[in-house]
């Protein structure tokens, strides 16, 4: 086991109130008090580094700190660091149960934001990993700290490949190059297999073909939303533990030859694979199991834009009567932001229908293929 890293008090940064559900209060009031302190935490950090790659920022859009200081923050992330990537793991609003009355304001406006400020920016919520762990980990009543362990097995197989040793290594950068043919297409789906309670862990491991049939599994996928009812552009699998090339290339055959997972017929390739030897490791004691291999996918998939709509058409029935929108006005917004926001969303709608209905052309970046 690798010891354990402390985080010095100092980087760990607290406010006095919050931002009472409100995008403009954590971006605009709040925000603006507390993100200098931050960029000076995060600037000490940076300075540390030999190779600085990018940032993982994590936050979810419901909230008012959530998507009003995390916009902030990547906002001038990007000033300050511009040529870095910036992958997000961003938590939206459960299509089902709801923290908060506002929800599609902050998730809207936080989102325009999301669309400049992120290279990459991975789709999750709370309702569809509840679903995974009450499924496949027996759980009654998940906890967060049973989502989180969930998640946390995605980022750790994204940041493998730079802390270990692997026959197909991927960097932070190469998640870019090989899932995002356009600029604003960006938001991706991710699904980790094999998900199996530590009490009904059995003796004989699931085949690479196994776990990878499993990750594209509807059921799988960490975000409300079915990728049968759109197209992938791209896929990137990242295997841990003992897998080889050539399963890989047998599992990658399999899955191209199913007739519910479709392809843009611009991008024929479509598969970035990596492979990393050092198996995943779980919590002691805790509710996933230890397993040899298993796999992350992050696919870019143009279904994603069932995430957008819904939390879109929920805005529309709000802001048609202009309900709540004095508390943001109140904040120093201004409520042209609103109209600006929900406009840029409605063209990604747009941009995604277009991707979906495109019959060749600009083949964006080309992946490879295993």
């Amino acid at each position: 086991m690798r010891e354990c890293i402390s985080v010095h008090p100092e980087q760990l940064i607290s406010g006095k109130e919050d931002a009472a559900n409100n995008f403009a209060r954590g971006h605009y009031t709040i925000g603006k008090e507390i993100v200098d302190l931050c960029l000076d935490r995060i600037r000490k950090l940076a300075d540390n580094c030999t190779g600085l790659q990018g940032f993982l920022v994590f936050n979810a859009v419901g909230g008012g700190t959530g998507s009003g200081l995390g916009s902030l923050l990547l906002e001038r992330l990007s000033v300050e660091y511009g040529k870095k990537s910036k992958l997000g793991f961003t938590v939206y609003p459960s299509p089902q149960v709801s923290t908060s009355v506002v929800e599609p304001y902050n998730s809207v406006l936080s989102t325009h934001s999301l669309l400049e400020h992120t290279d990459v920016s991975i789709l999750l919520d709370n309702e569809a990993i509840y679903d995974i762990c009450r499924r496949s980990l027996d759980i009654e009543r998940p906890n967060y700290s049973n989502l989180n362990r969930l998640v946390s097995q995605v980022i750790s197989s994204l940041t493998a490949s730079l802390r270990f040793d692997g026959a197909l290594n991927v960097d932070v950068n190469e998640f870019q190059t090989n899932l995002v043919p356009y600029p604003r297409i960006h938001f991706m789906l991710s699904s980790y297999a094999p998900v199996i309670s530590s009490a009904k862990a059995f003796h004989e491991q699931l085949s690479v073909a196994e776990i990878t049939s499993s990750a594209f599994e509807p059921a799988s996928m960490m975000v409300k939303c079915d990728p049968r009812h759109g197209k992938y552009m791209a896929c990137c699998l990242m295997y841990r533990g003992d897998v080889v090339p050539k399963d890989v290339n047998a599992a990658v055959a399999i899955i191209k030859t199913k007739r519910t997972i479709q392809f843009v017929d611009w991008c024929p390739t479509g598969f970035k694979c990596g492979i990393n030897y050092q198996a995943p490791t779980v919590v002691p004691g805790a509710d996933l199991a230890k397993v040899q291999r298993a796999v992350c996918m992050i696919s870019n998939s143009t279904s994603v834009v069932e995430v957008f709509s819904r939390i879109n058409s929920k805005f529309d029935l709000m802001y048609a009567k202009r309900a709540f929108v004095h508390w943001y006005v109140g904040e120093g917004m201004e409520e042209g932001e609103f109209s600006e926001a929900r406009e840029d969303l409605a063209a990604l709608e747009k941009d995604y229908e277009e991707v979906a209905a495109e019959g060749g052309g600009d083949d964006g970046e080309e992946d490879e293929e295993y």
